[in-house]
């Protein structure tokens, strides 16, 4: 993650270097882009990235563990401030929707190029994914009493599935995929769509 700490044109540059390497990660794949070729897309030489980060594989680090940590933090602030399991659900189908639609480019980063990531990083990102499945897992199972954890698991990485599916899906306004991804996925776990999502996707 980013330092607070950090002076504010700092942080700055490695938001930069962060969403420019997203993009060129997603098209080029993490081992089809240099430092130079960075560099070159933030408009620095490549040696000038190593102010803000030690090396590529930090950028990459840095990148999906802060993915990571802004989904499960954005997971439960929605569980919180939900009014019981169904709505829950709905608003956490709502956020990983704005979520995918939004970031696309981190979604096939995060997809295609985990592997890449150093030991430490991969270990963080594993235990700050399982903990946001869980976020998911313990509503469907207050939703429906019946359902196991490894099944409550399952629906989630299911729903994660359909979502996260949108880089390579959306045909249509991004209104209307969000309206329609969340209809569905909703459907898909048990959960009356908003009445928004119910008129879009019908």
């Amino acid at each position: 993650m980013t330092s607070d700490a950090a002076p504010a044109p700092a942080r700055a540059r490695r938001e930069q270097i962060l969403a420019t390497a997203a993009e060129l990660f997603a098209e080029r794949g993490f081992h089809g882009v240099s430092v130079a070729d960075l560099g070159a897309a933030c408009g620095v030489s490549g040696p000038a990235l190593y102010k803000h980060f030690a090396s590529k594989d930090a950028v990459l680090a840095e990148m999906l563990v802060s993915i990571s940590e802004h989904l499960l933090a954005g997971g439960e602030e929605r569980v919180a401030a939900a009014d019981g399991p169904a709505d829950a659900v709905r608003a956490l189908v709502d956020f990983h929707v704005a979520f995918a639609l939004d970031q696309p480019a981190l979604i096939v980063v995060q997809d295609r190029d985990w592997a890449s990531l150093p030991a430490e990083a991969r270990e963080r990102v594993r235990v700050l994914q399982r903990a946001y499945v869980e976020v998911w897992a313990a509503q469907l199972r207050a939703l429906d009493t019946g359902l196991g954890a490894e099944a409550s698991r399952a629906a989630a990485h299911a729903a994660f599935g359909l979502v996260n599916s949108t880089p390579h899906s959306a045909r249509a306004s991004r209104e209307r995929m969000r309206e329609l991804l969340a209809a569905m996925a909703c459907r898909a776990l048990g959960v009356a769509p908003a009445p928004a999502q119910v008129e879009m996707s019908g």
